[in-house]
């Protein structure tokens, strides 16, 4: 009997899970997928390409992928050839007896372009036009229970619809073919919801249509959750009579950009106490508003869009990625303090939307349609597949009907069809909708438009990176000019990264075709340009404009705070002393001095205060570093300042450790020959250049100069003598008040350059130069501000420190070897030239110094000149003024104050300098 009851046991425990299994499949929605899931996870299917590479016999290819990445086809940037290949794929797969009476959906997230899709060689319906967008069909009478099923499915990467063909296949962006997001199967009750949208508004009312099939014995049933679980209230039902179910919610949490607060409504179909299907899905409560000739507003919020167009795309994979790049990009976005991101030109992966939820960013959402629009019959059905998707993300608060020109007018109003909310809809580079989003304006423009518009001012694609030129070059300019101006919402910079592509045509070397694709604030895998700190610091919310300590500094630094919602009590701040390891001490490293924690500062949105550092011992150290950490301990910028002047650490330097000696002079073969503490400084007597610096027999190739920049010197006399204890080497050139020159010896000293020089009229930049053998050059070890190069008009978001650099041929953009080695290097204090004969140490005594290292190459894909600004050659220089750098469609003249060429100064401009040549 006891045998028997275990065994009845045993039985019971193996059943009641089947039970329970079967019930709440029957209740829940089943996703089985037939693809992969993402460029990481994929499922091999079989093949055939009609054309190009592999084309012409059936093979494997991953799904889901952008078959020019696998192998296949030809690629294309911009315009598709006339008749493109197609792909024809095949797939074989069970569906468990278990699902018997469901319904059952086949899901496509993505497919380039037209797909024409076939289970058990019958049409699943008609055929899907339109590559980035959801669809699905209802196959559950195509579906066969006791063998597999063949999915056949053909992709045409050129669209029998020429305005799709218009709007998505001859556009500035890589055009790609293939299945390239997920597929899967839905499989649900008879009886199901097949989806909401949801208008859940910051003063606590909740509104939800609910789409199902549900009879009129069955009610439905909402729960608002919290994301763990919790119940917020009761749950309410969807009364008699409405389409629309409604309740009111007190205390709760909105959603915005700094603070991604997020709910959970579930949903379920009951008769009687029987659950029949249930569901559930995310929100945020938060009300997304245009106030005409006022504003965007986000929860009564003025919203300034600190934000960036984002392309979907990885170099090895084209537009199949991955939740790890989604987040690696929401990363890269927040971490250069944007709190917005403008989808172009076209909806992403869901889960990249998914994310911008719960991590907090300001999405445009845009239909696609670069510069030429759908046509209306199959717009319509493309608005559908966008916004019912895509209706329930809190991040989204603007729709994009299209872009420059690719907006069919007969679509604005189809958006509000699907979205409760009501959300914005704007033409992005069009006055529309009490919006005016320009593209590229140059500086005068926005002053005008500031001056004159009513309309709210925030251009959807401004700053066109090209290479090294845009987004941080001239942004601070651009970016105070529109803050002046309460109509001006902000802006998004063009565009993230670099579109590069991994061509497997091209032994996998990345193309970035010519000048249309390097325009990225990061490259193709995400790699860091200048601009990136740029960005970091112009947009901080947290801003302090202090730019150079006082002498008699007390510690008290003001802090404004430009976050939207946040106040700066839930910031942290944390300071440090630092003094800096020397030119001759590098070895030693950095020393801390002091450092400490801040005090919590509460200052509201818009609001300044003080940030008060209790320290003593300001006058042991070399350079002053604050940094924020916002509430989720991310740093914000570190700020940073030098307490010695270039003149204090240069008076620190050790005299020579060799035993002071007499000066020796000789003078032979055109040459003065000046040896001081055993190292001879040769001098060409025909052009005053120092031509050679010889040390224990070992040339050193520093010379030709100092030569004035951009200036052709005509020597006129050769001075050399001794003065006391020194001895001088003056050579003097033509018009001596224009440029002159003085080398002083002293036994035990390191010799110094003493130099003056005036311009007249505009010039790009202004200084003096040398040569040194760049195939010589190995690194660079420099105190001052970096670690980029800069530009005029792109001098935020460096450091102050002790910086190394190896030795690089980087082009921004074309390759992406970062921070850059060539180009001018600001707030000079001393350099290191690292070389393969001997390294040797400059001294600067001066403030505001540039350095310059060498010439960046110009672009190979260059076709103007505004991001290949005027460059004093292949020298190494020291200088007080430089050049600008423009953008894609701009040059620097029409950018900005900062982008100006520089004026003549009445006085003469120059300096000192220190020459080690005894660096080890």
């Amino acid at each position: 009997m006891n045998i028997r009851h275990t065994a009845i046991r045993q039985l019971l425990c193996l059943l009641i899970p089947v039970f329970y299994l079967h019930v709440l499949q029957a209740q829940q929605t089943v996703v089985q997928y037939l693809s992969g899931t993402d460029k990481d996870h994929t499922v091999a299917w079989d093949f055939f390409c009609t054309k190009g590479r592999n084309s012409g016999k059936w093979a494997s290819i991953q799904v889901p992928s952008c078959w020019e990445q696998q192998g296949f086809g030809a690629y294309a940037y911009y315009k598709d050839s006339a008749n493109p290949e197609q792909g024809l794929y095949k797939h074989s797969f069970k569906v468990s007896p278990v699902s018997k009476g469901k319904k059952i959906f086949i899901v496509f997230d993505g497919a380039m372009t037209d797909a024409e899709v076939k289970i058990n060689g019958m049409l699943a319906g008609p055929i899907h036009q339109g590559g980035f967008y959801q669809f699905k069909y209802d196959i559950t009478e195509l579906i066969q229970f006791d063998k597999p099923n063949l999915l056949e499915v053909t992709v045409s990467r050129r669209s029998a619809n020429e305005s799709i063909n218009r709007a998505e296949r001859k556009a500035d962006f890589w055009l790609f073919g293939g299945i390239f997001r997920p597929v899967y199967l839905e499989m649900m009750p008879a009886i199901f919801i097949e989806r909401v949208a949801i208008d859940a508004r910051m003063d606590g009312e909740f509104r939800m249509q609910v789409f199902s099939n549900k009879s009129g014995n069955q009610v439905l049933e909402a729960q608002v959750c919290e994301l763990n679980g919790k119940p917020v209230d009761k749950p309410f039902m969807l009364m008699p009579g409405d389409s629309v179910l409604q309740h009111h919610f007190s205390n709760v949490k909105l959603w915005n950009a700094e603070q991604p607060n997020l709910y959970l409504v579930k949903l379920a179909i009951k008769e009687g106490s029987k659950v029949v299907h249930t569901m559930q899905q995310r929100f945020g409560f938060r009300t997304a508003e245009v106030r005409p000739h006022d504003g965007f507003y986000v929860n009564g919020v003025k919203v300034i869009f600190k934000g960036v167009c984002r392309h979907s795309e990885w170099p090895e994979t084209g537009r199949t990625l991955s939740r790890a790049i989604h987040l690696m990009d929401i990363g890269l976005i927040k971490d250069m303090n944007m709190n917005a991101v403008r989808m172009s030109h076209y909806p992403p992966d869901k889960e990249f939307l998914d994310l911008c939820d719960s991590l907090g960013l300001f999405v445009l959402d845009e239909l696609t349609g670069w510069q030429a629009a759908y046509d209306t019959v199959v717009g319509r059905k493309l608005v559908k597949e966008l916004v019912v998707r895509d209706v329930n993300h809190p991040s989204i608060v603007i729709w994009d009907n299209g872009n420059e020109g690719g907006w069919n007018r007969a679509l604005d109003n189809d958006y509000q069809l699907y979205d409760l909310q009501k959300r914005l809809v704007i033409h992005p580079w069009e006055r529309f909708n009490g919006t005016n989003t320009k593209h590229y304006p140059d500086f005068k423009y926005i002053q005008n438009e500031l001056a004159t518009g009513k309309e709210i001012f925030f251009p959807t694609e401004f700053m066109h990176g090209l290479f090294d030129g845009g987004h941080g070059a001239g942004l601070d300019d651009f970016w105070t000019e529109m803050m002046k101006n309460p109509l001006c919402a902000g802006g998004f910079l063009w565009s993230l990264h670099d579109e590069g592509l991994v061509r497997k045509d091209r032994h996998d070397s990345i193309d970035v075709a010519g000048n249309s694709a390097p325009d990225g604030i990061v490259g193709p895998h995400r790699e860091k340009e200048g601009s990136y700190y740029t960005i970091k610091e112009i947009w901080s919310p947290v801003v302090i404009e202090t730019k150079i300590l006082p002498a008699d500094f007390d510690g008290k630094i003001p802090v404004t705070n430009r976050y939207l919602y946040t106040n700066l009590n839930k910031c942290r701040f944390k300071w440090k002393l630092v003094r800096l390891a020397g030119a001759k001490d590098i070895a030693a490293g950095d020393q801390m001095i002091a450092s400490g924690v801040l005090p919590a500062v509460s200052v509201e949105p818009g609001n300044s205060g003080v940030l008060d550092i209790k320290s003593t011992r300001f006058a042991s150290a070399d350079i002053l570093y604050i940094t924020a950490y916002d509430s989720r301990n991310q740093a914000v910028f570190t700020w940073s300042w030098p307490l010695r002047s270039p003149q204090k650490i240069a008076g620190l330097l050790p005299v020579s450790t060799k035993a002071a000696a007499a000066i020796e002079v000789s003078d032979s073969m055109g040459l003065i020959s000046v040896r001081c503490d055993g190292i001879n400084y040769r001098f060409d007597k025909t052009s005053g250049y120092l031509q050679q610096v010889v040390n224990a027999g070992k040339m050193i190739s520093f010379n030709g100069g100092p030569s004035l920049a951009g200036a052709t010197l005509t020597l006129t006399a050769f001075r050399h003598y001794r003065q006391d204890s020194l001895y001088v080497v003056e050579p003097v050139y033509k018009e001596e008040n224009h440029f002159s020159v003085k080398w002083v010896f002293r036994a035990g000293r390191l010799p110094s350059l003493q130099y003056q020089y005036s311009t007249t009229g505009e010039n790009d930049y202004a200084g003096i130069t040398f040569n040194y053998p760049e195939e010589k050059i190995t690194g660079l070890r420099w105190m001052g501000q970096g670690p980029y190069h800069v530009w005029k008009n792109r001098l935020k978001g460096l450091q102050w420190g002790v910086w190394q650099k190896k030795y690089n041929n980087t082009i921004t953009g074309e390759s992406w070897d970062y921070p850059e080695f060539k180009g001018w290097h600001a707030g000079l204090y001393w350099v290191t030239l690292q070389n393969k004969e001997k390294d040797f140490t400059v001294y600067t005594e001066d403030e505001n110094v540039y350095l310059q290292v060498l010439q960046p190459a110009k672009p190979v894909g260059a076709t103007n000149n505004n991001t290949s600004p005027a460059f004093p050659g292949n020298s190494i220089g020291f200088f007080n003024s430089i050049s600008a750098i423009g953008t894609k469609f701009q040059a620097a003249g029409v950018m900005g104050p900062q982008s100006q060429k520089n004026q003549s100064v009445p006085r003469p401009v120059g300096g000192t300098l220190l020459f080690d040549f005894t660096t080890k």
